[in-house]
């Protein structure tokens, strides 16, 4: 990772900044993201690999487009040369408005209103948004040889994919830019002014509406633990109710589906002396969520 005077230096010269403080987020030196103060102003330094650049450009381009109507979403600051990100050696550097407030409680009743009511007011302010680094939505192969490493994985991503596949071909679902992972911790509630904003665009892709809400509903821990999400994110009104109804199930099934993906994918990345217990719990509640469906 860069070190700290080589982002000050970057944040000198090509956005004409002055920071007086650059800190690692959470306290690691390794983490991507940096807290920078100029005077009584806040900032995030976000670094990305260079080959993920058109992604992180879509997610910049959609948190930008939104905060122009009005919602909170740690949108960048373009360079001084209009650039959302800047070339970093083998990385690309962003700098984003610093958004406060707390995260959301995913397991308190008026948190889920809250969540449910900005997801939606988020799917809406994005309507008729394009960009073409925003990616696929729908990574899962069910013959990726890494599918392997466990008897009931294979066929549970299939029936994941065949579901979702018959779904789509009987149900029109209402498509248009996706957060990518809405989980509580993305959105921040401030006390002092009560706005709510949702931030980290990093996922940022394109597909149907109801994955970030199947990702929520995951986070909140099932549709029986989410009912105030849901029926905030109805009120909202960026999908039909009927759409919501028919298609929750299948696109929940679809949600764990890509995390089992997403294990197997870390564990045959492993050395063969890595640790792989947590990958391997993360895999048993996928296990767990998918074949008791």
């Amino acid at each position: 990772m860069l070190a700290d005077d080589t982002i000050r230096t970057t944040l000198r010269t090509a956005w004409h900044l002055q920071p007086d403080g650059c800190t690692p987020l959470d306290g690691e030196p390794t983490t991507s993201t940096r807290t920078v103060a100029v005077g009584d102003r806040r900032y995030l330094a976000v670094l990305v690999a260079g080959a993920e650049r058109p992604r992180f450009e879509a997610g910049l381009a959609a948190a930008e487009h939104l905060d122009r109507r009005g919602i909170d979403t740690g949108a960048p600051v373009r360079a001084a040369d209009g650039a959302l990100s800047v070339p970093v050696g083998e990385h690309v550097l962003a700098l984003l408005v610093f958004v406060p407030g707390r995260p959301l409680d995913g397991a308190d009743p008026v948190d889920q209103q809250w969540w449910g009511d900005r997801l939606g007011a988020a799917h809406r302010g994005l309507a008729g948004f394009r960009h073409p680094g925003l990616a696929e939505w729908h990574p899962l192969r069910p013959d990726a040889p890494y599918l392997s490493c466990a008897g009931w994985l294979r066929p549970a991503i299939t029936g994941a994919v065949t579901a979702l596949t018959k779904l789509q071909i009987t149900d029109r679902l209402t498509v248009g830019p996706l957060h990518g992972d809405p989980r509580p911790a993305a959105f921040r509630l401030d006390h002092d002014t009560g706005r709510i904003g949702l931030v980290s665009w990093g996922r940022a892709g394109f597909g149907p509406l109801m994955y970030d809400v199947a990702s929520a509903v995951r986070h909140a821990g099932g549709p029986e633990r989410a009912r105030e999400l849901l029926a905030a994110y109805e009120a909202a009104g960026p999908v039909p109710v009927a759409e919501i109804e028919g298609s929750l199930d299948t696109l929940l099934r679809f949600r764990w589906a890509l995390e089992a993906d997403a294990c197997a994918r870390a564990l045959a990345a492993l050395a063969p002396d890595a640790p792989a217990g947590r990958w391997r719990d993360h895999l048993d509640q996928a296990r767990f969520a998918l074949l008791d469906d």
